[in-house]
């Protein structure tokens, strides 16, 4: 069975940082696209960032370029999103997302990920 857990997240101070982490489990994710999305209490969820399989290639969404980074340890089968400065409309849900095998490439389209991790809650206080 395919599992992504998140783990990191929890309340913070505007301009804080924090680090997501991804850990999957129950088959190997070194040759899918990986990303990072979140939703907001009432809005959509919405791209944040993603990572080819290689972790060679990486995008983001124009509101966290320069502050969010992706990145990846396929050796360990975990994917991080280290993000710092953060700003109170960063606060949401966030999930990380896995493509099918052989998948590598990144993409910021929700459906065209396979597996979701439950979400782990980010709070950015003003």
């Amino acid at each position: 069975q395919v599992q992504l857990v998140e783990s990191g997240g929890g309340l913070v101070q505007a301009g804080d940082s924090l680090r997501l982490s991804c850990v999957a489990s129950g088959r190997t994710f070194s040759s899918s696209g990986m990303g990072w999305f979140r939703q907001a209490p009432g809005k959509e969820r919405e791209f944040v960032a993603t990572i080819s399989g290689s972790g060679g290639r990486t995008y983001y969404a124009d509101s966290v370029k320069g502050r969010f980074t992706i990145s990846r340890e396929n050796a360990k089968s975990t994917m991080y999103l280290q993000m710092n400065s953060l700003k109170p409309e960063d606060t949401a849900v966030y999930y990380c997302a896995g493509r099918r095998a052989l998948s590598y490439n990144t993409s910021p389209i929700p459906h065209e990920y396979d597996y979701w991790g439950q979400g782990t809650q980010v709070t950015v206080a003003s």
